[in-house]
C-alpha cells in the first residue's frame, strides 16, 4: 500500500492539485436549479478531453474535476459552462480578494437570493390582485376592473415578462443544450395555459375559458418556494460559513524580535495574515485571533478553541505550547512563532476536508443521480400521455368529468362579458391541457437533487463544529452500518504516555542505572512512546546517555544499536527468540509477573545475553471506560487490538469490560491490517471501525471499513482515517458515530420524500382520482406542492441539528 504525503491529501483547498498522476480542479458553478441541471454539468465536463472524473454539489455549488496533469485548460472549462448558462469561476487561493473576479459563491448567493425576493415581491404583487378577483364581487364597486378578464391578461403577461422570465429564458436555455431541466417544466406549463387563455380571449366563440390567473399563481408559488429554499440552503450552510470566518486577516509582524520590545508596540508591523512565513514571530493581543499555527515564545494567555474543538473551556497557553490559527486570544498579550502558514495550518485543511467532504456522495445517492438523468424527459413523455389519454379516451369514457375539483377560475368568454362563473364542464381539449399542464408542473427534480447534499452539508458543518471531521457521505453510510469497533491500545486507549515503573536486574554484573543508561542509548534512534518513556527515566535519574551507532527498529517487536562496542537488544520476548538469545525460567516468571498487573515488559540484552528488563505503564484515559459502555448501549460490538503481550493487554481490558474473546494481542504492525481484514470477512461480514492514532495503526485505519483517527496522533494515521476527532477525546468515538447516523437517516429520509411527492404528486396531477372522487391537482396546486418539496427536503435536513446531542 503507497500512503499518500499529507499535503498531496488535501486536495480540495486550492485548485489544482497534484495527486500522483491526476490533479483536482475546483469550479465555482452558478445556475444550478435541480438535479437536471447538476447532471447536465457533470456530462459537459465528462466529456471534456483529460476529464477522469466529475462531482457536482448542488447545494454548495461546487464541481471537482478529477482530471490527468497538464492535459485540461482549467479556464476553458469554466467558459465552456458558462457559454451553455452555468456562470462558472475557477476556485483559487486569491479569488475570494481578486475584485475583478466573478463574484465569489456567497456575494453570488447574495445577489441570486436579492434578485429571488424582488422577484417575488412582484409576484405576489400580481396574485394578490389576481387572486381578488377570484372572489366574486368583492372590490369590485370600489375597483370594477378586478373583475375585468383583460385586466386578468395583464396580471398574467406582467408575470410572465417580469418574475417568469428568468425562469423562463432557463428553461430555453436547458432545452437549447439538451438538458431541459425544472425551469424548463415550469416555463412549458406556464406558456401553455397563458397561450391557451390568450386564444379562449382573442378567439370567444371557440367557447374555451380563459384561466390567466394559472400562470400567476403557478409563478408566485414557485418563487415563494423557492425563496424559503434559499434561506433553508443557507441556514444549512451557516456552519460551514462560520468554520471559514475563523481564518484571520491580518497578523501583527514583530520584524526585530527583542524580549524588551516584544509587547510595547515597537518593531510591529500588519500584513496580510496569508503574508506570514514559518518562523516569523507574531504579536497577538487580547481579543485578537492567531493569525497562523505556532508557539508561543513569550508571555502567558488562555486561547478559546471552542469552534476548532468544540471545547467551551478555555486553554492556558505558556511559553513552548502550540496555538492554532483561527482561535481566539482571550486574556493576555502574547508573541508566537509561525510553525504553519496557509494552506498548511490546522484550519485550512480542516476547511479543506470539510469541503471535500460535502463533494463525496452517498452509494444511496446513486438511484436518484440515474433517475435525474431521465427524469425530465420523463416527465415531458408523462405529461404527453396524460394529454392524449385524456383527449382521446379519458373525457369520452367519463364525459361528465370536471375539474372542479382543481379549485382553480375560468373566465367565462361565451356572451363576452368579463365575469367570473362556476365552470360546471369542461371541453376535452382544456380538461387535457390542464391536467398535461399539472404534470409538468408537479415534478419535481429539484428536491431529488437536493436530498443528499443539504444533509451532507448540515452534518459535516455540525462535525466541525464539534471537533468532529468526517470526509464524505460514503463514510455515512458505512458507520450508518457498523457493527464491530476495533480499538487500538496504545496512545489511543491509554493516555500515550508510559512511564518506567520496574527496573529489575538479572545480571549481577549490571546496576540498574547502567540498564536505564544503555536502553535509552538505544532508544535514541527511534520515536516511539516506550522510548519516550525510558529516555524520560534517564533524564529524571540525571544519567549520562552514551552513543549509539548503527540503531535498526523491528516494528511491534524491538530495537537495537551498539553501544560503546556492544551489541543491545531491546525488545519482547519474540524480538529475543528471533536473535536466539535464551530466556532464564526467572526471567520468563518476573516478566509473566509485571504483565499480569498490566505493565509492558521490555527486555534488555548485551551481546546476546539478556542483562534485565524494563517494565513501563500506560493508564487509560479518563474517558476510556463512557466510551467503551456507550459503544456497547448503541449494539456496538467492542475489540482491542494491540502489539502488547496478551497479560498486558488483558489487564487493560478487564478495566474496560472487554472479554477476553474480544482481545487480538501481540498484533505486530505489520498484521494488523490483515486482523482486520480477516474480522471482515468473517461468517457474518462484519463491518468494522478502527480507532488509532500512529503510524502503525495506518494500514488498519485504512483497511477498516471506517478508520478514526485522534488528530493528536500522526499525519499519516490522520490522512489514512475517515473521521478524525480534533478533540482527542473517546466519547467523540461516540458522537461521531451518533452524528453520522442521524445524518445518513436524514439523507434517507429527504431521498424517501423527494420520491414520494414524484410518485404521488404525478399520478394525481394527471387525475387518476379525477373519475373517481372528482379529486385532481390543478396546475395552481401543482405548482404550490412541487415548491414546497424542495423546501420540506431542506427543512429535514435543518433539523438534524435539533435532534442530534
Amino acid at each position: 500500500m503507497q500512503l499518500i504525503p499529507k499535503s498531496e491529501i488535501l486536495i480540495e483547498s486550492v485548485p489544482p492539485t497534484k495527486i500522483l498522476n491526476s490533479e483536482k480542479i475546483i469550479l465555482d458553478v452558478g445556475g444550478m436549479k435541480c438535479a437536471g441541471c447538476v447532471n447536465a454539468v457533470e456530462k459537459q465536463l465528462i466529456q471534456h478531453p483529460g476529464v477522469k472524473s466529475v462531482c457536482v454539489n448542488l447545494a454548495t455549488e461546487v464541481a471537482v474535476v478529477e482530471v490527468e496533469i497538464g492535459t485540461v485548460d482549467a479556464e476553458a472549462l469554466v467558459q465552456g459552462l458558462t457559454a451553455t448558462g452555468f456562470p462558472s469561476q475557477l476556485r483559487t487561493a486569491k479569488s475570494a480578494g481578486d475584485k475583478s473576479a466573478i463574484p465569489n459563491p456567497e456575494a453570488r448567493q447574495r445577489q441570486e437570493m436579492q434578485g429571488i425576493v424582488r422577484q417575488l415581491g412582484i409576484a405576489g404583487l400580481l396574485l394578490l390582485l389576481s387572486g381578488i378577483g377570484h372572489f366574486g364581487n368583492i372590490g369590485s364597486v370600489i375597483f370594477p376592473f378586478l373583475n375585468d378578464i383583460w385586466f386578468h391578461c395583464g396580471l398574467a403577461t406582467i408575470a410572465i415578462m417580469i418574475p417568469g422570465r428568468p425562469i423562463l429564458v432557463e428553461g430555453w436555455l436547458g432545452w437549447r443544450r439538451g438538458a431541459p431541466n425544472m425551469n424548463t417544466l415550469i416555463g412549458l406549463g406556464t406558456l401553455t395555459a397563458y397561450i391557451a387563455s390568450l386564444v379562449a380571449l382573442l378567439f370567444p366563440r371557440m367557447g374555451w375559458e380563459c384561466f390567466f390567473d394559472e400562470p400567476v399563481m403557478m409563478l408566485g408559488f414557485i418563487l415563494l418556494g423557492r425563496t424559503l429554499e434559499k434561506q433553508a440552503r443557507g441556514r444549512a450552510a451557516k456552519a460551514f460559513r462560520q468554520l471559514l470566518a475563523l481564518a484571520p486577516q491580518t497578523a501583527r509582524l514583530i520584524i526585530n524580535p527583542e524580549p524588551e520590545k516584544l509587547i510595547a508596540g515597537a518593531n510591529i508591523m500588519e500584513i496580510p495574515a496569508e503574508q506570514v512565513r514559518v518562523g516569523e514571530w507574531l504579536q497577538v493581543l487580547p481579543g485578537d485571533k492567531i493569525p497562523v499555527d505556532g508557539e508561543v515564545r513569550f508571555g502567558q494567555t488562555t486561547i478559546d478553541e471552542a469552534m476548532l474543538t468544540g471545547e467551551v473551556v478555555p486553554v492556558m497557553k505558556q511559553p513552548g505550547d502550540a496555538v492554532t490559527g483561527g482561535t481566539l486570544n482571550q486574556s493576555g498579550a502574547i508573541a508566537i512563532q509561525a510553525t504553519r502558514t496557509g494552506d498548511d495550518t490546522i484550519l485550512a485543511q480542516i476547511v479543506a476536508l470539510v469541503e471535500a467532504a460535502q463533494t463525496r456522495r452517498a452509494p444511496v445517492q446513486k438511484l436518484a443521480d440515474t433517475v435525474a438523468g431521465y427524469f425530465t424527459y420523463g416527465v415531458l413523455t408523462a405529461a404527453g400521455l396524460t394529454f392524449l389519454f385524456w383527449y382521446l379516451l379519458g373525457t369520452h369514457l367519463w364525459p361528465d368529468v370536471t375539474m372542479s375539483g382543481a379549485m382553480v377560475m375560468a373566465h367565462n368568454m361565451g356572451d363576452n362579458s368579463q365575469h367570473l362563473v362556476p365552470h360546471t364542464q369542461y371541453s376535452s381539449l382544456l380538461i387535457s391541457l390542464k391536467l398535461a399542464i399539472a404534470v409538468m408542473v408537479v415534478a419535481c427534480p429539484c428536491a431529488l437533487g437536493l436530498a443528499t447534499p443539504t444533509a451532507i452539508l448540515v452534518g459535516t458543518g455540525m462535525g466541525a463544529e464539534r471537533g468532529l471531521l468526517i470526509k464524505g457521505g460514503d463514510v455515512l453510510e458505512k458507520v450508518h452500518k457498523l457493527d464491530t469497533v476495533v480499538f487500538d491500545k496504545t496512545g489511543t486507549l491509554t493516555t500515550g504516555k508510559p512511564t518506567v515503573t520496574d527496573c529489575l536486574v538479572i545480571a549481577e554484573s549490571t546496576l540498574p542505572s547502567s540498564l536505564i543508561q544503555l536502553a535509552a542509548a538505544v532508544e535514541s534512534g527511534t520515536y516511539h512512546p516506550l522510548a519516550t518513556a525510558i529516555q524520560q527515566e534517564a533524564k529524571a535519574r540525571e544519567l549520562i546517555i552514551p552513543h549509539a551507532v548503527d540503531f535498526h527498529t523491528e516494528p511491534g517487536m524491538g530495537v537495537s544499536a551498539v553501544v560503546e562496542g556492544k551489541k543491545v537488544l531491546l525488545g519482547n520476548w519474540e524480538w529475543f527468540n528471533y536473535h536466539q538469545i535464551k530466556i532464564h525460567e526467572t526471567a520468563q516468571q518476573q516478566g509473566q509477573r509485571l504483565a499480569s498487573a498490566g505493565k509492558t515488559v521490555i527486555g534488555v540484552a548485551v551481546d546476546g545475553t539478556l542483562t534485565g528488563l524494563i517494565a513501563v505503564s500506560d493508564t487509560l484515559r479518563p474517558d476510556a471506560k463512557t466510551a467503551v459502555d456507550k459503544l456497547r448501549q448503541m449494539g456496538l460490538r467492542v475489540m482491542l487490538l494491540s502489539g502488547d503481550r496478551l497479560e498486558a493487554v488483558q489487564a487493560i481490558a478487564q478495566q474496560l469490560g472487554i472479554a477476553n474473546t474480544d482481545i487480538m494481542a501481540g498484533i505486530p504492525p505489520a498484521q494488523k491490517a490483515a486482523t482486520i481484514q480477516s474480522l471482515q470477512r468473517g461468517e457474518i461480514n462484519t463491518v468494522v471501525a478502527m480507532v488509532g492514532d500512529g503510524i502503525n495503526d495506518a494500514p488498519a485505519l485504512s483497511q477498516a471499513d471506517v478508520g478514526i483517527a485522534l488528530h493528536s496522533g500522526t499525519d499519516v494515521a490522520i490522512e489514512t482515517a475517515e473521521i478524525i476527532l480534533m478533540r482527542n477525546s473517546l466519547t467523540d468515538v461516540v458522537k461521531s458515530i451518533q452524528l453520522s447516523r442521524a445524518t445518513f437517516n436524514t439523507i434517507r429520509q429527504n431521498l424517501f420524500w423527494a420520491f414520494a411527492y414524484n410518485t404521488i404528486g404525478i399520478p394525481l396531477a394527471a387525475g387518476i382520482l379525477l373519475p373517481v372522487c372528482g379529486f385532481v391537482l390543478g396546475p395552481a396546486s401543482a405548482a404550490a406542492l412541487m415548491a414546497f418539496s424542495s423546501v420540506s427536503v431542506v427543512t429535514n435536513s435543518i433539523l438534524l441539528r435539533r435532534f442530534v446531542p
